[in-house]
């Protein structure tokens, strides 16, 4: 077998149906493209912002929902969910919003992420009913 190339940066899409099965697959997917790539150490971090925002893609949506992985520098990943709400969760903002009360049952899956990504973000993708609306939230990790 010869040796490829792969010209950075690389990406990777899985689509996934709303199924409570979905996001362990994503998580499974997730660990295979990083141990693929040499980044297999960044996988105990992405998959912990993978599961918080597939998660919150999962409860938050009837339909199905996206995991893209993609290469944000040489040692570093982008970790994004897509999904049909373009309603942006409280606190993902900029300086992560208000922590949840003590005795909330949810609330903190995005402080988690706030917490272990090196940056983070998110889009509305428009709201018109069409292949690509929603929004995408996204973490990066082993960026710094």
């Amino acid at each position: 077998m010869l040796p490829t190339t792969v010209s950075p940066p690389w990406s990777y899409t899985l689509t996934l149906p709303h199924d409570p099965r979905a996001p362990g697959i994503a998580r499974t997917t997730l660990r295979a493209v990083l141990a693929t790539y040499g980044l297999a150490e960044l996988a105990p971090t992405a998959e912990l912002l993978a599961a918080e925002m597939l998660s919150n893609a999962h409860c938050h949506t009837q339909g199905p929902y996206a995991l893209r992985l993609r290469e944000a520098t040489p040692q570093g990943i982008r970790v994004a969910v897509w999904d049909s709400n373009p309603q942006i969760p409280p606190g993902f903002g900029t300086t992560g919003g208000p922590p949840a009360p003590l005795d909330a049952e949810s609330g903190r899956g995005l402080q988690l992420v706030h917490a272990c990504a090196d940056a983070w973000g998110a889009y509305r993708l428009g709201d018109a009913p069409a292949a690509h609306h929603g929004k995408l939230l996204w973490a990066e990790c082993g960026s710094r």
